[in-house]
């Protein structure tokens, strides 16, 4: 299912969208450059492209192994991007159907600050699988992708919904390599939220919004964003299957938010969730092996820096395949903002009190909801 992440404005887009187009792949070399590997001239053209340079400073002795588990999270994530703003840019310079504009000055500044984003994205992977490879571990390899946007309004409608992920994300890898002992990566890492900051901004501003959406954004983890990437975009079975088990990191089955046009109000959501599709088998398998107790399960919602909030189901309808249900979304104006909320199916016996902890005991997730 695709509602667990796409914004509301994109639901009505059918599944046929997704799965009808043809995938991008890098080996068709759609960016022109030889990108992942690109050659040392062609580095420096991304460079010039980028307006500014990959890091160029020492890198540390050694690393935690976990920190290596973010870095490939980033890697991964940066692919994805790459291909998506690529794929964005052909569409817009080439006036496909959807991405026309109305002005020519319109579409040059979309082109110009498309291409910036997508040569900036590409140093971001660059820097994150060359890190890797610094640290004699393999490099993230690229997999096939869908997009499932036919419009420009759509495309950059998707594009921010999955930057505040990754902004909530790098709270969460900024915070894991402190305490692992690798603080020295952190002002990297800190650096890249700024600009992806700076990114969303205009995503928010080309919509008509306000460039930021919250006083403090909203936070995530590794765990949602690695399942939210696997779930709405990459082609099943496409990853080298021995590369992608390098990131130790679990990929939940989807949570689909049904509601669409969700406003800025206490209300009650409606919810699916399928047994035997989305990220594999481990829906089956949990339903198999503890017998789906209900009783156990809670919607947890995550906004801002504030703690979470825990949500009985209700009206619960099982089927051979799966499960609806509803839960209230108790938005409250000074406690829920405008911008992202991350909900999730969790075990309610869990450490319910922390995004860590949340993360922890999530059965189905994330489905993401996005007001403003």
């Amino acid at each position: 299912m695709l509602s667990n992440l796409l914004p509301a404005s994109l639901l009505s887009l059918s599944y046929l969208v997704l799965v009808s187009a043809a995938p991008f792949k890098f080996t068709d070399n759609p960016l022109g450059n030889s990108f992942p590997n690109p050659s040392q001239q062609q580095i420096l053209d991304i460079q010039t492209q980028a307006h500014g340079s990959l890091p160029n400073g020492p890198s540390p002795a050694t690393i935690n192994p976990n920190t290596l588990t973010s870095l490939r999270l980033i890697a991964f994530n940066e692919l994805f991007e790459v291909a998506f703003f690529s794929s964005l840019l052909n569409n817009i310079t080439t006036n496909a159907t959807g991405y026309e504009f109305q002005s020519s000055s319109s579409r040059d500044s979309a082109v110009a600050a498309v291409t910036a984003i997508l040569a900036q994205e590409e140093l971001h992977a660059l820097n994150a699988n060359g890190a890797l490879s610094h640290f004699n571990t393999p490099p993230i390899q690229p997999c096939q992708y869908t997009f499932p946007t036919t419009t420009y309004e759509d495309a950059i409608a998707l594009a921010s919904t999955f930057t505040d992920l990754v902004l909530g994300t790098l709270q969460d890898v900024s915070t894991l390599m402190g305490s692992n002992g690798d603080a020295s990566l952190i002002g990297g890492i800190t650096s890249v939220i700024g600009q992806e900051g700076e990114q969303n901004g205009f995503f928010r501003s080309s919509a008509g919004k306000i460039p930021s959406a919250l006083p403090f954004l909203t936070t995530s983890t590794r765990e949602f964003a690695f399942s939210a990437l696997n779930q709405n975009f990459v082609v099943p079975g496409s990853c080298d299957p021995s590369n992608l088990a390098t990131i130790d990191l679990p990929i939940f089955p989807p949570l689909s938010v049904l509601t669409q046009n969700i406003t800025a109000k206490e209300q009650m959501l409606n919810f699916s969730l399928e047994f035997e599709t989305g990220a594999g088998t481990q829906g089956k398998i949990w339903k198999e092996q503890m017998g789906m107790e209900y009783n156990n399960l809670t919607v947890v919602y995550v906004n801002q820096q504030n703690l979470p909030v825990v949500q009985k189901i209700q009206n619960l309808d099982l089927t051979a395949g799966g499960l609806t249900f509803e839960a209230m979304f108790p938005f409250e104006e000074g406690t829920f903002g405008n911008g992202m909320t991350i909900a999730v199916l969790a075990m309610s016996g869990g450490n319910l009190t922390t995004v860590e902890g949340v993360a922890s005991a999530t059965v189905f997730g994330p489905g993401l909801i996005e007001i403003n």
